[in-house]
């Protein structure tokens, strides 16, 4: 819809903005003519179409009084406390989470179970809190994330696969993942501002490929220069070599926990974002860039 002085652009309020899918999310905004309220820990100049406010969600900066529609692309725990007690005005919250919340409640690890808890009430603050003031909120659950060469996950292993010219998994890592770029989610976002179906739904948002693991991380080590090679050994010795490399600070978060869970199968039904809003989201095909290599 034009933007004419019947019709004056929509703002939006976007919380971790200068992240993996906060920056797509407020590029997409600003290209539909939305006037856009970036937070953002470190001050950044302001381009047009992007007002960036210095602050975070423990110490927000003076926020707008009214916006079309609030975004949280960061922690939702901190988002949640903080939309506990907000004041502003607003019809609509779209948050992300994380299907960590349901991967994590279960493991071996106390911080990842801390972790799915913490997930888990946030997402019940949120709708609870929308709830009593009147407001369409809806929860977007992605799977691993790729795509912006800021993630934890795909982006390491690149980085440890560049650096070292191969990369070790044990034999048993032949779970299925899911892995889904960031643009996607940036889409599914703004796809579920104008949709009244999912008002009050959760969805979960998976990559449009399955996968195993070692089929994955092969894909990323094809796409990055020199093309290190994959090694797989036996279980015990890939625990072996874990601890080693821990003991000097390189493999952390590569401990039983991760490992268990390479032999799980993460892959969630995308139907219901399919069917409400339209969700079709693209294979598993990254180039360096997206992993943070340089090309």
């Amino acid at each position: 819809m034009p933007m004419t002085a019947e019709n004056p652009p929509r703002t939006a309020l976007v919380f971790g903005a200068s992240g993996q899918i906060g920056t797509e999310l407020v590029t997409r905004l600003v290209r539909d003519g939305w006037h856009v309220h970036a937070v953002s820990r470190q001050q950044r100049s302001s381009p047009a179409g992007v007002h960036w406010l210095q602050g975070s969600l423990g110490e927000p900066p003076a926020l707008p009084a009214v916006v079309d529609v609030v975004f949280s692309c960061g922690p939702l725990d901190a988002f949640s406390q903080w939309y506990a007690h907000a004041a502003l005005q607003c019809p609509r919250v779209i948050a992300f989470s994380s299907t960590s919340v349901m991967v994590k409640q279960d493991s071996q690890d106390p911080f990842e179970r801390d972790l799915a808890a913490r997930l888990a009430a946030g997402e019940q603050a949120v709708l609870t809190r929308a709830l009593t003031v009147q407001t369409a909120a809806t929860l977007l659950r992605p799977t691993l994330v790729w795509g912006a060469g800021m993630d934890r996950s795909l982006s390491r292993i690149a980085a440890l696969a560049g650096r070292w010219g191969l990369f070790v998994l044990p034999n048993s890592a032949r779970g299925k993942r899911q892995p889904v770029h960031v643009s996607d989610l940036a889409s599914a976002a703004m796809a579920v501002i104008d949709c009244p179906t999912s008002h009050g739904q959760v969805y979960a948002l998976g990559g449009g490929q399955v996968l195993s693991y070692q089929q994955m991380v092969r894909q990323v080590l094809a796409a990055l220069p020199g093309q290190p090679r994959l090694w797989c050994v036996p279980g015990a010795f890939f625990s072996l070599l874990v601890r080693v490399a821990a003991a000097s600070g390189k493999m952390a978060g590569f401990g039983p926990a991760m490992q268990a869970r390479m032999q799980q199968d993460l892959v969630f039904d995308i139907g219901p974002a399919q069917r409400d809003f339209g969700y079709a989201p693209r294979g598993f095909a990254p180039n360096p860039a997206e992993l943070g290599m340089d090309q």
